[in-house]
């Protein structure tokens, strides 16, 4: 199995920083994509960021020139940097993974628990 554990979530006041992390392990042949996902009461998971093997990033409209998402590849790990943070980024953040474990041929997609941010002054 894949576990990912995620850190970072809390209160931030308008305009401030909060940095995400989430930790992938277990039985991970590799690893083809990590990225954080947000939802709030009411409304569908929505991608807020995604780091691709090979360097690639894709971001949401809405968070593009405030948060960025780097990897360390070697440690399993995926960040996400919030600058900026507006009200409107209140949600539960989840992590997630698309793993190739070993012993298959394809990769699954993976979630962690999830993490609460919210910005309130």
């Amino acid at each position: 199995q894949v576990q990912l554990v995620e850190s970072g979530g809390g209160l931030v006041q308008p305009g401030g920083s909060l940095r995400l992390s989430c930790a992938a392990s277990g039985s991970i042949f590799s690893i083809h994509a990590m990225g954080w996902y947000r939802q709030t009461p009411g409304k569908e998971r929505e991608l807020v960021a995604q780091g691709i093997s090979g360097g690639s990033t894709n971001y949401a409209d809405s968070v593009k020139g405030r948060f960025i998402i780097s990897r360390d590849n070697a440690k399993n790990t995926v960040y996400l940097q919030m600058d900026s943070l507006k009200p409107e980024d209140t949600a539960v953040y989840y992590c997630n993974a698309k793993v190739t474990r070993w012993g298959r041929s394809r990769s699954d997609d993976y979630w962690g628990q999830g993490t609460q941010v919210t910005v309130s002054s």
